[in-house]
């Protein structure tokens, strides 16, 4: 990641958008210092929480962070839990360790959470494993293992990917209703840009490693200004008078970040492209309150 930055308020949902290899699960996991090593490091900047530098925390303090401040949905629910373990336990284990809620208590506040997150016969399901539920109750139980501590922050990786249309739509309604009721502040991450403008008050666009624009999700949708958020709103099928017009696609491949273009990254595939994109990385501009981008034609 370079130069990756975005605020997020108490009770605001911001969503993460762009192809698949643009950095945005690094970004979440950099958050929570959890880069995979030694394929990756964090080697500046500052991940602000609450006022304090998680950079400068130790890794001891850290700990305590994850999972009760700060808590992630990772993208596949039967990789993210544990299969030779029952649900009770991977449920009860962060309650445990942050809470340090006693035995008799431990069994109720897990069903309590499980109950919230709408698993049916939550009592029963404790001594169930993973393999026993469907994808979309795997999706609930990892839900209500991020959200047993009641973080004040959750980072959402792409958690409705394995889930079918109804299903989605439910999950999407439960962790709203979650997040009015608690003030939770959500990172969403995503490909949908139907969910972005379901959930979602602002959406940052990233692309090889950087965010190129940042705006509310009304502006976005109704005003994208940088070329690459452009051409991925140019991409989703739309339904009315223009359904049969052929849907466009992004020329070219993703750069490999070991080998980044000199200057802006996505001129190689821009329509737009002018000789200065190509050598210099073009400033962060402010189109207007709120909305920002990278791109020499705003400059």
């Amino acid at each position: 990641m370079d130069g990756v930055s975005f605020p997020l308020n108490r009770g605001e949902t911001l969503g993460l958008v762009g192809e698949s290899g643009c950095g945005k699960s690094i970004t979440a996991l950099s958050i929570l210092r959890l880069v995979p090593r030694p394929v990756a490091r964090i080697v500046g900047g500052q991940v602000l929480f609450k006022g304090e530098d998680l950079l400068r925390k130790s890794e001891k303090e850290m700990r305590r962070y994850r999972g009760s401040h700060i808590s992630m949905i990772l993208q596949d629910p039967m990789t993210a839990l544990n299969p030779v373990f029952n649900i009770g336990e991977q449920v009860m284990e962060p309650l445990r360790i942050h809470q340090h809620i006693q035995k008799n208590a431990l069994k109720a506040r897990a069903i309590d959470i499980l109950r919230v997150l709408r698993v049916p016969a939550a009592e029963s399901r404790l001594c169930s494993f993973p393999h026993e539920f469907s994808g979309g109750m795997r999706q609930r139980v990892v839900g209500a293992i991020s959200l047993s501590c009641q973080p004040e922050l959750l980072i959402a990786d792409e958690p409705t990917t394995s889930l079918d249309v109804t299903i989605q739509a439910q999950y999407l309604k439960l962790l709203r209703e979650i997040q009015q009721d608690q003030g939770l502040s959500i990172i969403f991450i995503t490909h949908d840009f139907g969910i972005v403008a379901r959930v979602c008050d602002w959406v940052a666009v990233m692309y090889a490693g950087r965010v190129v624009e940042i705006a509310t999700v009304q502006d976005l949708f109704k005003k994208p200004v940088h070329p690459y958020t452009q051409a991925l709103l140019n991409s989703v099928p739309t339904i009315g008078s223009d359904a049969k017009k052929r849907l466009l696609s992004i020329e070219g491949d993703l750069p490999s970040i070991y080998n980044l273009p000199q200057g802006c990254t996505f001129a190689p595939r821009c329509d737009y492209v002018m000789q200065r994109c190509r050598e210099e990385y073009p400033p962060e501009v402010s189109v207007e309150s709120g909305h920002t981008s990278r791109c020499w034609r705003l400059a």
